[in-house]
């Protein structure tokens, strides 16, 4: 036999050499292992025994009451109440698409697209958040709550739990100023939480007033219960009681608000408006706040909130009034003749006119071929500033427009606030429209022409205001020049009443505006409602406001261009009617209030519009009467409305209103 040379190897030793091979592998294997381990139980150890607690330890959240909102006087407007709804946990909802989600639809009468809805949240939670309960009913009738219980042992994952949702004492009163509440969208949950805000899919936010804007402020922060559940969901009562104290985390409630409204005069607002449509504006002059708003018609929050049908949505949608379009900032109108004091601002301002200066109405003006109406075409012969205003004579203020151009009369408007939105910031605005010559040459035709002055100069044309610029144009001028912005909140509270955050005055401009200029318009408008022959004396009269005087201007804005033939406001199709119109402030003398009612489609300003603003300014000098005889406690009691339906197209149809086509009724 021949001995192996160097380079072969005996079988003993290439078997030594495995065992090196598989005696490195397996020292390797165990280092693996080793830092492995390591990771697991040092590095991640803590978030891997988070996780496996989570798997039989589920956190309830507690809901978090949300703040309450309250008028001036304590009186509360909007607060919770209870309600049971259904909540799908993901994590312990087992055949969840196939079975269970079925079964639940089934009990509670879902249609198809609502089911895949679920479903479709369902599939979203169970990546994001498994072991968080997601609302997929609101507010169960007794029926559907006995149905669910009776079928539990079916339902894996599905629990009914008490949740605090809005009540809207206040109904469709308003509506536009409260808002509403919905739920919140998959866009807006993932937006919030990258802003760190802690939300949920399935919780509801605010929409619209002050709901939206003080969001923050009326959301409360939310608790959290811990308890031990199965792989089912089900509690395991006598591990959850071994949590210890660290089990329960109580919620806290968001803070309230306090509005700037009384609702006793916000009441007579709503009684004394007799339109189906439009809006009334009642605010300090001395601080910018609203002490009564109407904006008609409104919508029911809570049926926003609630469980709105497709064809109560649709109701609402195809209304020709438009129910949700507020009517207080983000709509605008032609003010009609209530836009003739700044005309005569401008005119003063300009030093071409004071108020002495005498223009005689025939019936009208002629401006090169046209003639342009007088709102009386038998004329009022010779009138001044003041008397101009008191009978509402057209005529003088052509003359004005055709003697200064546009331009004037527009700075003086937008000095005053109007062209540009008010900054009450809690309500949505539109800027609403104050032309010059430039605005035309741009938007026109053929550009700028002298009589488009000749209709802004009387508040038509392209001048657009929102109920509330008029009034704080009108509590600008009533105040002597100061622009405030319009507030509705007067303060945040916490829940025991403490002062969390004041609301003061807060002034836009300082319009620069002569004494003795105020004082004319102010004595024009005195006339108006207090002397014999005033577009409102009627409605002084007829309104029982005694020891009080009234400054004011009523309006009567085309909806409709003029034929030949004028009609009679009862002759004309509801949407021809003219917008009547009344602004105004007391006491004349030294100001505290105004008011500016527009009547949509009413007819005339002295006769339709200007009953309602007496009546709202009667109301506040009497309940400040009252008031300071008997200085009310601060009330806490929730409020009970005991106002009648607002009138509908029909009724403003039927209703004859005595005096409506009078000649002095503009």
């Amino acid at each position: 036999m021949t001995p192996p040379t160097l380079s072969e190897t005996t079988p003993g030793r290439d078997l030594k050499r495995r065992f090196v091979w598989v005696g490195l592998a397996m020292v390797a294997g165990m280092v693996a292992l080793a830092v492995q381990l390591y990771r697991l139980q040092i590095t991640q150890g803590e978030e891997y025994a988070a996780k496996s607690v989570a798997n039989f330890v589920k956190e309830v959240r507690l809901r978090a009451d949300r703040g309450l909102i309250k008028d001036k006087r304590g009186t509360i407007l909007v607060d919770s109440r209870p309600s049971f709804d259904a909540f799908v946990t993901p994590a312990f909802c087992t055949n969840c698409a196939q079975d269970v989600l079925p079964r639940l639809g089934e009990l509670l009468g879902w249609d198809e697209p609502t089911r895949k809805k679920v479903e479709e949240q369902v599939k979203v939670a169970r990546r994001t958040a498994p072991f968080q309960p997601l609302p997929v009913r609101i507010d169960l009738t007794r029926d559907e709550y006995d149905r669910i219980n009776a079928r539990r042992d079916m339902l894996d994952g599905v629990e009914v739990v008490p949740v605090p949702h809005r009540n809207y004492r206040t109904s469709s009163v308003l509506s536009h100023v409260l808002g509403y509440m919905n739920e919140i969208t998959t866009e807006e949950l993932e937006k919030l939480k990258s802003e760190g805000a802690h939300y949920a899919l399935g919780d509801y936010i605010g929409r619209r007033g002050l709901e939206r804007y003080f969001e923050s402020t009326l959301r409360g922060t939310d608790g959290v219960q811990k308890e031990v559940v199965n792989a089912r969901g089900k509690i395991i009562e006598e591990f959850s009681d071994k949590l210890g104290k660290d089990a329960v985390v109580p919620s806290r409630p968001g803070n309230n608000l306090v509005l700037s409204i009384d609702m006793r005069l916000q009441e007579e607002a709503e009684r004394a408006f007799p339109g189906a449509a439009g809006s009334v504006v009642a605010v300090d002059v001395k601080t910018g706040l609203i002490r009564a708003v109407v904006s008609r018609p409104g919508f029911d929050p809570n049926l926003l909130t609630g469980r709105i049908t497709p064809a109560q949505m649709a109701s609402l949608a195809k209304d020709p009034l438009q129910p949700m379009i507020n009517r207080i900032s983000a709509d605008h109108f032609s003010p009609g003749s209530t836009f003739k004091v700044i005309t005569a601002l401008a005119a003063y301002k300009s030093g071409l006119f004071r108020p002495e200066t005498v223009v005689t109405c025939p019936g009208g003006y002629r401006l090169g071929a046209r003639l342009w109406r007088c709102h009386k075409d038998s004329g009022h012969g010779p009138v001044n500033g003041k008397t101009a205003l008191q009978y509402s004579c057209d005529t003088w203020f052509y003359k004005v427009a055709d003697t200064l151009g546009l331009d004037p009369i527009a700075e003086m408007g937008k000095a005053l606030g109007l062209g540009a939105p008010t900054g009450i910031g809690v309500l949505a605005e539109v800027p609403g429209i104050m032309p010059s010559s430039d605005y035309h040459n741009k938007a026109s035709a053929g550009g700028y022409t002298k009589g488009m002055a000749l209709n802004s100069a009387i508040g038509q044309g392209d001048d657009n205001v929102t109920p509330l610029q008029m009034a704080m144009v009108y509590a600008a001028i009533a105040n002597g020049g100061t622009l405030y912005k319009p507030q509705l909140v007067e303060r945040v509270e916490g829940l025991d009443g403490e002062v969390i955050q004041q609301f003061d005055p807060q002034v836009v401009n300082k319009i620069e505006i002569p004494e003795a200029h105020r004082k004319a318009v102010v004595e024009g408008l005195f006339a108006t409602a207090m002397v014999p022959g005033g577009t409102a004396y009627r409605a002084m009269v007829q309104s029982g406001l005694k020891d009080v005087t009234v400054a004011g201007k009523t309006g009567t804005a085309q909806v409709a261009s003029l034929g030949a033939v004028r009609l009679k406001t009862h002759q004309m199709d509801f949407f021809q009617r003219d917008h009547a119109w009344f602004a105004g402030f007391a006491p004349a003398e030294d100001p505290e209030i105004a008011v500016v009612v527009i009547n949509e489609h009413g007819g005339h300003g002295g006769a339709d519009a200007a009953p309602t603003a007496m009546a709202v300014m009667k109301k506040y000098f009497d309940l400040k009467k009252e008031d300071a005889a008997n200085p009310p406690p601060r009330q806490n009691t929730p409020y009970v409305s005991t106002l009648p339906d607002a009138p509908s197209v029909q009724d403003v149809l039927t209703r004859v209103t005595a005096g409506g086509d009078d000649a002095v009724a503009d």
